[in-house]
């Protein structure tokens, strides 16, 4: 088993276990994550947590580059498990709190980001890296972070790839409350989940429905629109640099990418 869970005193713990390959988002976690949060909503618990068994600091590597697909299929569809996991946290009616203690990277990221909150230590990093290994990001998952951190700060994480420090995060409303490693459980108890065991499951759930509706009437786009973000996506996802990029992570060197911006131009190609 990747993933451990365990329920005390009406909150479901729902730990990943896999340190030893950094808890990367593979097919199995995702799956056994999945299973985990629907096992807490279904005992009746108020919360959920999700933490990490960490090995040289990191909380999650994010997506399993080995799984990505290399035969010119989406590796963002709708339907791969990474996918069904970010739907599940933001769809489960009971709050989903991450708890981090290390470096978050990729796909996870985007996880702490559906989480309804994030309570993190001060060593803790985060940072969205589908540029480094020439992915696509989906419309669903850029639309998120927009809305969760507003469009600049969206935009430097996603062109620089690089990780922001748990502080920025406080800053830019990422991450909820920032304390030390040694405090982290603690503040998380006594700060988040001892308020929510006293709080009205009705109507913390009808809330967070509400929330994940709202959140969304502002994002509706046009069928073009959606056509011509499609277009830009599979043109990268079909092309060398997005199998430069699996290829240079697998053989642990720098990737060459050879790409140009003007490869995306719809008006020559469509």
């Amino acid at each position: 088993m990747l993933v451990n869970r365990e329920i005390k005193d009406r909150i479901c713990y729902v730990e990943m276990q896999n340190a030893d390959h950094f808890n990367c988002l593979s097919e199995t976690m995702c799956e056994e994550l999945i299973d985990a949060i629907h096992y807490g909503y279904d005992q009746e618990c108020v919360g959920i947590v999700i933490k990490a068994q960490c090995r040289k600091g990191v909380w999650s590597a994010g997506h399993d580059i080995r799984e990505l697909p290399q035969n010119g299929e989406d590796p963002l569809a709708y339907d791969v498990p990474m996918e069904h996991l970010i739907r599940c946290v933001q769809e489960t009616a009971i709050p989903v709190i991450a708890c981090v203690d290390g470096t978050v990277w990729g796909g996870a990221c985007d996880l702490c980001l559906s989480c309804d909150m994030i309570v993190s230590s001060n060593e803790a990093t985060f940072a969205i890296t589908p540029a480094k290994i020439g992915i696509p990001y989906n419309a669903s998952g850029i639309m998120h972070f927009i809305n969760q951190l507003g469009i600049n700060k969206a935009r430097e994480m996603f062109f620089l790839a690089t990780p922001i420090t748990a502080d920025d995060a406080l800053n830019v409303g990422l991450v909820n409350r920032v304390t030390t490693p040694e405090e982290l459980d603690a503040v998380l108890e006594e700060h988040f989940l001892n308020p929510l065991r006293r709080n009205s499951i009705m109507s913390i759930s009808a809330i967070k429905r509400q929330f994940r509706i709202l959140s969304k009437a502002a994002t509706v786009l046009s069928s073009e629109s959606f056509e011509r973000i499609n277009a830009y996506r599979t043109r990268v996802y079909k092309g060398e640099d997005y199998l430069e990029g699996i290829r240079s992570f697998l053989e642990k060197r720098t990737p060459e990418y050879k790409g140009k911006a003007s490869d995306l131009d719809t008006k020559k190609k469509l």
